[in-house]
C-alpha cells in the first residue's frame, strides 16, 4: 500500500466493532471510541476540511492539545492528501511567529485558547476553531458533514507530514516526510517489535512529535492495537493504567523517553506492583544512562528496549526485542537502513570500533526540508544522510551513540566529546545527571564546564567531582567550572537544550536555578 491512509482504511474495515481509542481526562476515562467510529468521523471531518478549501498538498497546521479532536483531524488530512503540520501548543507567540511564516499553511486548526494568538501573529491566516475541551461525542458540528468520501490518489513520494525539528542548534527545519517514508518506518516498527491487534498501548507521548505520532500512534492505528490516551503525561495517572490487569484495559506496550520512566519510578513507594501483562517497554528520544536500564528491569520486570530515531530519518535502530539487550546501546540497524560511519573531516569511513559520524540510507529518510534547498544539500553526501550523530559500533554489531557532531567542544586544538565527561561524572552515586558543555575561552577558544543535578540529600560534592575526572580524564578535559542546577532545561522529548545552559553559564550565575560549585 502507497499511503498511511490506506493503511489505516484498510484496519478500520477488518477491526471496525473493536475499541481503536480510549481517551483519558486526568484520571478519568472520558471517552471510548471504535475504529469503525474513527473511520465515519474522520471521514465527516476530511468533508469539513474540504469545503474549507483544503486541497491535496495543502499545507495544514495542528495546533491542538492532545486528543481524540487531534487524531480525528489528522486521520482526515491523510485521506484528502493534505500536508499536516503539528506544532506544540506550548509555543510562544515568538516562536509560533517563526513557523507559521516559514510553514505557509493554507488553514490552522486551532484550539480555541490558542485562536487569538494567532490573530494578534497574522489576522490574515485562516483559523478553524476546535473545543478540545469538552468530550468528543459532544462535538455535534460533525455531523453536519456526510461520511462518504472520495478516495485521493496519493502516490509513494507525496508528503505527508512535516515535523519541524527542535531548533536546538538554529531555527528549526521542516522535515517533510512522504507517504513511501511514513509507510516504511510504520511497517518496520510493528514488524520488529510484532506490534499486533491484540496489543493494548498506553501512549503517553506529545502527539506533535514523530516519536508520539509515528512511532507510536501510527503502528498502533495501522496494527489494530488498542489506544490507552491520556490527555498528558501524569506519572501517577499513567502508572494506573499501565498497573491495570482487567480485559480490555491492560496494557502490553508502553513507550516512552528516559525523563519519563525517572518520573514513574518516583512515584513508587515501598511495594511495587506487577507487571507481568507487559510484554514491551521502549525508550527513545534521549539517551538512557545504565543505571536507568538497570532501574527500569528492577522496577517493571522487563530490560527496555532502547531505539534510536530522528524526524528526518524515522526509527534507525533498536535492540532486539528477543535477544541481547546492550545498555548504552542503541541497537541494530531495523530492515533496509544502511549505514556507515564516517570521520567527518577526511569523510572516509573509520576502522571498526572507532567513532564517527553516522551517515544512513533508506527509504524512512527524508529527501528534503521545506523550503530549506541548501540546508537539504548539506545534509547529504553522494545520497547519504548526514546525521550529525557520532557514535561507533562494536564487534557484535551493536550501534552506539557518543555524542552530536555540533556539541564537540574544541579546547587547545582538540576535540572533546561532552558525553565522555558526563559519563565520568555520572558515576557518583550523588549525581543524578549531568550536561558538560564549552563555553567561549579567550585562552583556550573553548572552556569545559558541567552543568550537575545531585540528589537532594548530598551536601557539595564539587570536589568528589574534580576528583574522579582527574582520577579517569586528562587534566585537559576536566570541567574547569561545575555548577549545581535543580534540573537541566529539556524539550518536550526530553533532550538536553545545551544552548540554554549556554546561556546560564554566560550570564550573571546568580539565577534561582543555580548555585556556584
Amino acid at each position: 500500500m502507497s499511503s498511511v491512509a490506506e493503511l489505516l482504511t484498510d484496519c478500520f474495515q477488518k477491526n471496525s466493532k473493536k475499541t481503536a481509542l480510549s481517551f483519558f481526562r486526568g484520571n478519568t476515562l472520558e471517552t471510548r471510541i471504535s475504529f469503525q467510529d474513527l473511520d465515519v468521523n474522520s471521514n465527516k471531518m476530511a468533508n469539513l476540511f474540504l469545503k474549507q478549501g483544503v486541497k491535496k498538498s495543502d499545507n495544514v497546521v495542528l495546533l491542538l492539545d492532545k486528543s481524540l479532536v487531534f487524531i480525528v483531524a489528522y486521520i482526515a488530512l491523510q485521506k484528502i492528501g493534505a500536508v499536516c503540520v503539528p506544532l506544540n501548543p506550548g509555543f510562544k507567540k515568538s516562536e509560533l511567529t517563526y513557523l507559521l511564516n516559514d510553514a505557509a499553511p493554507v488553514l490552522i486548526i486551532v484550539s480555541q485558547e490558542l485562536a487569538g494568538m494567532i490573530k494578534q501573529i497574522d489576522p490574515q491566516l485562516t483559523c478553524l476553531e476546535m473545543d478540545t475541551k469538552i468530550p468528543f461525542q459532544k462535538i455535534a458540528f460533525l455531523n453536519s458533514y456526510s461520511n462518504d468520501l472520495e478516495k485521493v490518489n496519493l502516490l509513494p513520494d507525496d508528503p505527508g507530514l512535516i515535523i519541524y525539528t527542535s531548533g536546538t542548534t538554529g531555527n528549526p527545519k521542516g522535515a517533510v516526510l512522504t507517504q513511501k517514508n511514513l509507510v516504511n518506518d510504520a511497517n518496520n516498527i510493528i514488524r520488529i517489535w510484532e506490534i499486533s491487534e491484540s496489543d493494548t498501548l498506553c501512549h503517553s507521548l506529545p502527539l506533535f512529535h514523530v516519536h508520539g505520532l509515528c512511532f507510536a500512534l501510527h503502528t498502533a492505528l495501522i496494527s489494530g492495537a488498542h489506544v490507552m490516551l491520556p490527555d498528558r503525561f501524569d506519572p501517577e495517572v499513567v502508572i494506573d493504567i499501565l498497573k491495570e490487569t482487567r480485559p480490555g484495559l491492560a496494557c502490553t506496550v508502553f513507550m516512552g523517553v528516559p525523563a519519563m520512566y525517572s518520573k514513574l519510578m518516583d512515584v513508587f513507594q515501598g511495594q511495587t506492583p506487577c507487571f507481568n501483562h507487559m510484554r514491551l517497554w521502549t525508550s527513545g528520544s534521549a539517551p538512557l544512562p545504565t543505571k536507568d536500564f538497570q532501574r527500569i528491569k528492577q522496577t517493571f520486570g522487563k530490560e527496555p528496549v532502547e531505539r534510536e530515531g530522528m524526524s528526518e530519518t524515522g526509527m534507525n535502530f533498536s535492540n532486539p526485542m528477543k535477544g541481547e539487550k546492550k545498555p548504552g546501546s542503541i541497537g541494530l540497524p531495523l530492515p533496509g537502513v544502511k549505514v556507515r560511519i564516517v570521520d567527518p573531516d577526511t569523510l572516509q569511513d573509520v576502522e571498526p570500533g572507532q567513532a564517527g559520524e553516522f551517515w544512513l540510507k533508506s527509504d524512512s529518510i527524508i529527501s528534503s526540508y521545506w523550503k530549506k534547498p541548501e540546508e537539504t544539500a548539506r545534509a547529504f553526501e553522494q545520497g547519504w544522510f548526514k546525521t550529525g550523530d557520532l557514535g561507533k559500533k562494536d564487534a557484535d554489531g551493536y550501534y552506539y551513540l557518543t555524542d552530536r557532531l555540533k556539541n564537540i567542544i574544541i579546547t587547545g586544538g582538540e576535540n572533546v566529546s561532552p558525553n565522555e565527561i558526563e559519563l565520568v561524572i555520572n558515576r557518583l552515586d550523588e549525581v543524578i545527571e549531568s550536561s558538560v558543555i564549552g563555553i567561549f575561552d579567550e585562552k583556550w577558544g573553548e572552556k569545559i564546564v558541567a552543568a550537575v543535578v545531585k540528589t537532594p540529600a548530598s551536601g557539595d560534592i564539587s570536589q568528589a567531582i574534580k576528583a574522579i575526572c582527574k582520577e579517569h580524564l586528562h587534566d585537559w578535559k576536566c570541567p574547569k567550572e561545575i555548577i549545581f542546577i535543580e534540573t537541566l532545561p529539556r524539550n518536550t522529548m526530553g533532550k538536553i537544550l545545551k544552548k540554554t545552559l549556554k546561556n546560564y553559564f554566560n550570564q550573571n550565575k546568580k539565577t534561582s536555578l543555580i548555585e556556584p560549585a
